[in-house]
């Protein structure tokens, strides 16, 4: 997958999530999961384009984690809506799948880019 394809499907996923804060209800426990569903699953995209301007392969690896770590906090709100009911499981169901796969993606990124990153290193040392 390219780095704009990437891209353009982590900020798909955060307008989904968008809908999702929107459809919870309006009770405490609902505003609460809300506000924290909207801050961690709009924030892997933008991390993401950050890192894929970075000046260096480490402040990639950095702001690819940052978004890694927010899906995963959005995976587990998500399993939380369906935990605690607040959405029906088929309003979910998708969007969790597309979390976990969006994480895979970003912790292989994150992997080759480290993997990349020593090889690099040794080259050196052995010049």
């Amino acid at each position: 997958m390219l780095p704009e394809e990437l891209s353009d499907r982590l900020w798909a996923f955060a307008a989904r999530i968008g809908k999702v804060v929107d459809a919870l209800p309006e009770t405490r426990l609902g505003r609460h999961v809300a506000n924290q569903l909207v801050r961690s699953g709009t924030a892997a995209a933008p991390n993401y384009d950050e890192g894929r301007v970075g000046e260096s392969r480490a402040g990639f690896v950095h702001q690819v984690n940052v978004a890694l770590k927010e899906l995963v906090e959005t995976r587990g709100w998500l399993k939380f809506i369906f935990i605690a009911r607040l959405l029906p499981a088929r309003r979910v169901k998708a969007l969790f799948e597309e979390c976990e796969q969006l994480g895979r993606i970003l912790g292989k990124s994150v992997s080759t880019a480290q993997a990349n990153r020593q090889h690099s290193r040794k080259d050196l040392i052995y010049q």
